[in-house]
């Protein structure tokens, strides 16, 4: 399969998706903030000075599903129908959840790894005055489903 972002001349383009079919398009993706467990603990109890890390993140993680065609250049515009984001607290960190959804010609991917990536950046933001050597670790795509490449599911290890 071709990359599609390049034109005949091998220049990059938007790829013109006027032609397909609006299907009802879904997305999930997923990463993690690896931090110690004092760091935890604070955002557990509500004690970072910033104020509530995940109610931030999660405002921050929607946002940035909905304006992810401003930050990178190829995107198209999507008339996003839904996100949401969730947080698990793990023994080393915090693990973020992105779904994303909508009825367009084209999928999103794209939105939904944009949103796990700003909610870990929130989240990074919010306690870095504690941390610094938080790591925003394995943003992947989970899932997607819709358009005519169909279901894609990660099989995790």
């Amino acid at each position: 399969m071709g990359l599609t972002h390049f034109n005949a001349e091998g220049r990059a383009w938007m790829v013109d998706v006027s032609a397909k079919d609006k299907t009802e398009r879904i997305a999930r993706a997923a990463g993690k903030v690896l931090m110690r467990p004092d760091t935890l603990a604070l955002v557990r109890s509500g004690g970072m000075k910033k104020g509530d890390v995940l109610a931030v993140a999660q405002v921050a993680g929607i946002m940035a599903a909905k304006r992810c065609w401003e930050l990178v250049p190829m995107c198209h515009p999507l008339p996003l129908t839904g996100v949401d984001i969730s947080f698990s607290y793990e023994e080393d960190g915090i693990a973020i959840q992105a779904t994303c959804r909508c009825c367009a010609e084209t999928g999103v991917e794209m939105e939904a790894l944009t949103a796990v990536s700003v909610a870990g950046l929130t989240i990074y933001d919010m306690c870095k005055a504690h941390q610094r050597d938080m790591v925003i670790d394995r943003v992947r795509l989970l899932e997607k489903d819709g358009g005519k490449s169909g279901h894609f599911e990660r099989k995790e290890a």
